[in-house]
């Protein structure tokens, strides 16, 4: 064999074992049955992505009609509730299938920024409060707003799309998110049927949200919804005989708050109003969100 072939000859076999060597090319990872749309809020001139997962029987069963569980701060509460529902759902009966819709942050704000601005019922926000996004300042008191386009174009969307129950509409937040919810819950109840208030943030505005909800009580004779109310064991002020443990909140008690609000629905005696408190012992703010979410859809979505 001529030197030149040779030359051909290996020049090839390098490439070839180069080509082989390559690292396949890197895919992103994506959700099964699961899409994201984006819409615009005509009334407050931004946009917002919605994530949607359908649940199992979805494509097998084009007669069927689901239930919605709608979730805030959708890019951490889409999936985890994706993977609770597929976990206990798939393996149990304690919670049925139901279309997840995932309310995400207006594009090109900040998750603070606009969870912030999107899930407060006033602008009296805390004193403190700097903005993530420069020549920005902070924005507070836009929970009405941000009510009605998920009310007049985000539940619109969903019954025009997929085969959803619009009957059996949940709602599920955290934090904030859940503040949200008691906005909602107080102002227009008939929006949900059910409600998982996680560690909600009654502490806002020197606790705006009791006003609002006694004020709103006193111009109703009943209520038909479930409300579940959970928050974690030491969402609360550190003990004396612990006064520096981490576990703890520093700040205020927002399982003494939950557990207020709660006895607060309760003690209307409406006969259409279910409550449940839950406090999560050994969970702190961070820790209890997902038992929360699991605890409180499998109360909720049980009930009649």
């Amino acid at each position: 064999m001529s030197f030149a072939r040779l030359v051909a000859l290996a020049t090839l076999i390098a490439c070839t074992a180069a080509h082989a060597a390559e690292p396949e090319a890197a895919a992103p990872y994506v959700l099964k049955d699961t899409e994201v749309r984006t819409l615009h809020a005509a009334r407050l001139g931004r946009d917002y992505e919605i994530d949607v997962a359908l649940p199992p029987s979805y494509a097998s069963s084009p007669d069927r009609k689901y239930p919605v569980v709608f979730v805030t701060d959708a890019p951490y509460a889409f999936p985890l509730t994706r993977a609770i529902a597929a976990r206990i759902g798939g393996h149990s009966k304690a919670l049925p299938e139901f279309i997840l819709v995932g309310l995400g942050y207006a594009k090109g704000d900040t998750p603070e920024f606009s969870r912030r601005r999107d899930y407060t019922p006033s602008a009296h926000g805390t004193k403190d409060a700097r903005s993530d996004m420069p020549g920005r300042a902070p924005a507070f008191g836009e929970a009405e707003g941000y009510r009605r386009f998920v009310a007049d174009e985000v539940f619109p969307f969903v019954a025009a799309h997929w085969r959803a129950d619009m009957a059996h509409r949940v709602f599920a937040g955290h934090s904030y998110g859940s503040l949200w919810g008691a906005w909602v819950l107080a102002t227009a109840p008939e929006m949900f049927d059910g409600y998982v208030l996680g560690s909600p943030s009654l502490w806002y505005d020197h606790g705006l949200m009791f006003e609002r909800e006694k004020a709103a009580a006193a111009t109703r004779k009943d209520l038909h919804a479930a409300v579940y109310v959970g928050v974690g064991g030491f969402e609360t002020r550190a003990p004396k005989s612990a006064p520096h443990d981490p576990r703890y909140d520093a700040d205020g008690d927002m399982a003494g708050d939950a557990r207020a609000y709660a006895q607060a629905l309760a003690a209307h005696r409406w006969p259409g109003l279910r409550v449940r408190t839950d406090v999560v012992a050994g969970e702190n703010h961070l820790t209890v969100a997902p038992i929360l979410i699991t605890h409180g859809l499998e109360w909720v979505l049980a009930q009649p």
